[in-house]
């Protein structure tokens, strides 16, 4: 029986450097931000303490990538979490769009980014090739993104938390709403029940893309999750049975042809129609992800809502 690898993505090799200050206690009750900043590749960065740029550290060219790590407390978790920013070269956080990328299964906020997400990310900003906006990760527990243990609802920390995180920091729209969601493996799963969701709240996302999504047609090889208490809690969730949920909201998928997701993700993309529907030669891990990010990123990047 196919079994899903740990994490939903290798990190790309990595240089780090702390700032002077490693720690900075933000105003906010319960958030520690840490000044920790990631080269991706070799690409040059932007030091960062909180929102603030440090300004005794060298000055860097213009191709920067801004990541932030953050612990948040998380109530409809019930504990401190992980909240890994990636911002676009260049733009500072002045209501800047936000997508969610949630992470696979045994994966965390750290490791949900498949490689090369960062180098595109600004790339493709600098170049125009798409608007700029930020990816924001949170660790989401092995629960498929829903409330499967009491007390620790990772789809509402999503819905409810994420909103008021993000106005704080001066992210997402006016309300502090993402303008979108991806995910990958079980992230992708959680990624489609996320449009749900939000299409149910009567506050549509504008994209949501599924990479490797977690769609499994046996409830056999589901149960060896120990994501749902019972096949008709699956049911109830499982975007393959409640395509229509989802409304007019656009999707993109991307999965491998020798994955072992391949066979959900068709029939998804025979019952959704999706707005993106690739399957091509991969496996279910990150040899295939890094290839199709520029793809996820365009797709993405056509739904960034533009402020008037």
């Amino acid at each position: 029986m196919a079994t899903e690898p740990e994490g939903s993505a290798t990190a790309e090799p990595e240089k780090r450097r702390m700032t002077r200050r490693s720690v900075l206690m933000a105003g906010t009750a319960g958030l520690a931000t840490t000044g920790l900043v990631l080269a991706t590749g070799a690409l040059p960065v932007t030091n960062l303490i909180g929102d603030v740029l440090d300004t005794s550290a060298p000055a860097v060219g213009p191709n920067e990538v801004v990541i932030k790590y953050e612990r948040v407390y998380s109530q409809c978790r019930k504990r401190d979490v992980d909240m890994v920013t990636i911002l676009p070269n260049r733009v500072r956080p002045q209501e800047l769009p936000v997508c969610l990328m949630l992470h696979g299964l045994h994966g965390n906020a750290r490791r949900a980014a498949p490689t090369g997400l960062a180098r595109h990310l600004i790339e493709m900003s600098a170049d125009g090739t798409i608007p700029p906006f930020a990816f924001v990760a949170l660790d989401g527990g092995d629960n498929y993104w829903h409330e499967n243990q009491r007390g620790d609802n990772s789809m509402a920390m999503l819905l409810d938390e994420v909103p008021r995180w993000m106005r704080e920091r001066g992210l997402g729209d006016a309300q502090g709403v993402p303008f979108a969601c991806a995910g990958i493996s079980m992230g992708g799963f959680g990624a489609l029940l996320y449009g749900r969701r939000r299409n149910e709240a009567g506050h549509p996302a504008q994209a949501i893309a599924a990479i490797s999504p977690g769609l499994l047609t046996s409830w056999r090889e589901m149960s060896t999750r120990k994501a749902f208490k019972d096949t008709a809690e699956w049911a109830s969730l499982d975007p393959l049975r409640n395509v229509d949920k989802l409304g007019s909201t656009p999707v993109g998928i991307w999965c491998g042809t020798e994955d072992h997701f391949i066979e959900g993700a068709r029939k998804f993309i025979k019952l959704a129609k999706p707005e993106v529907a690739y399957t091509g030669p991969g496996g279910h891990g990150d040899p295939f992800y890094k290839r199709i990010v520029p793809d996820v990123l365009a797709f993405l990047g056509k739904h960034v809502p533009v402020n008037d």
